[in-house]
């Protein structure tokens, strides 16, 4: 599967739990597959993460195609706006 999707099922902060809700939500009325992968299983994917990102400090959610980084909430709730989510994902 192409896009993958780095969440977590353990925060504190409704702000991270809000932002995931709404890139899932936007995912799905869009029809667009993704895997998703929950950083909170180990330390090791939540660092994979970070890696792939270039952000040492990244928090999800944290969106890819593949191994591509796209970006943050940030940057997908700007694509959204524009209406360039599938640019934004490389899948155009």
């Amino acid at each position: 599967m192409g896009i993958k999707l780095y969440y977590t099922t353990v925060t504190a902060s409704r702000t991270v739990k809000s932002q995931q809700g709404e890139v899932m939500r936007i995912l799905d009325s869009k029809s667009i597959q993704y895997e998703l992968i929950d950083i909170s299983v180990g330390s090791e994917v939540r660092d994979d993460m970070r890696s792939k990102s270039g952000n040492p400090a990244a928090v999800p959610p944290q969106l890819f195609n593949e191994d591509q980084y796209c970006g943050d909430y940030e940057m997908f709730s700007k694509a959204v706006e524009a209406v360039t989510v599938e640019q934004f994902l490389k899948l155009a």
